[in-house]
């Protein structure tokens, strides 16, 4: 769950709403071929679960009130990574603050591997 909290009180957002979008807008971008895994736990629960996890290659959290975005992702084998990442970057950054009113602080990509 994200909370942040404003004036008029705290703002919750589902783990899994955040992780729909930011995975869905980076998706959209050309080069991109898929996500990876972030971390173990995502590993071992897409495991134990035997189904795909919503939050693949997503993780976000909230430093003073505003979203940090982590993404890990495969990217098409020739393309320029360079370009990929600040399109991600941009999309993202743009999907999540029209979609929810919060500041974007930071969005890191992590390119995790190419696809042929």
């Amino acid at each position: 769950m994200i909370k942040i909290d404003n004036q008029l009180g705290t703002i919750e957002i589902s783990q899994d709403y955040f992780a729909n979008l930011v995975g869905h807008a980076a998706s959209e971008c050309f080069g991109v071929a898929g996500m990876m895994f972030s971390d173990a736990t995502q590993t071992l629960k897409t495991k134990l679960l035997r189904k795909e996890s919503q939050d693949k290659g997503v993780r976000v959290r909230t430093v003073g009130g505003k979203l940090m975005i982590d993404l890990h992702i495969v990217v098409t084998y020739g393309v320029n990574i360079a370009a990929i990442v600040k399109s991600i970057v941009n999309k993202v950054r743009y999907t999540v603050e029209e979609s929810t009113g919060f500041e974007v602080t930071k969005v890191n990509v992590f390119v995790d591997g190419m696809k042929a």
